[in-house]
């Protein structure tokens, strides 16, 4: 038995859009500084898919397995960058692109924070030791 015309619509549609996207779409190609610091970007991939026929039968043409075939298939693909992951020789980060509110750049300035405060600390007690 032969595949039902919207059948073969849908799945070319399916197969295209698989085409269009892959795993370096939503984490992309790492990216290797002069400096040994490695940029992975990443992004969040949305997607839709509609797919839609009918048959029509005529005053001629009254066998349904034989009636003329009218369907349409649509796609819609949005990329959009969320952040970068740095990779030092010490520590990891991630840098968000888009900041909305306050909260959300505390969240990412706490490990700044916190090396700066080590770094702090270790000074202080490399100074008290040589005392």
């Amino acid at each position: 038995m032969d595949n039902h015309p919207l059948e073969s619509l849908m799945r070319s549609t399916m197969e295209n859009l698989r085409d269009m996207i892959d795993v370096n779409t939503v984490i992309g190609e790492a990216v290797l500084t002069k400096e040994g610091t490695t940029i992975i970007p990443i992004s969040k991939v949305s997607f839709g898919f509609a797919s839609g026929g009918s048959e029509f039968l005529t005053k001629f043409n009254t066998n349904v397995n034989k009636a003329p075939f009218g369907g349409g298939s649509g796609a819609g693909v949005c990329v959009k960058p969320v952040g970068f992951l740095i990779i030092t020789e010490d520590n990891i980060r991630v840098l968000s692109v888009d900041q909305d509110n306050t909260y959300d750049k505390i969240v990412d300035t706490i490990p700044q924070v916190i090396d700066m405060v080590a770094s702090i600390t270790k000074k202080k007690k490399s100074s008290c030791e040589e005392q």
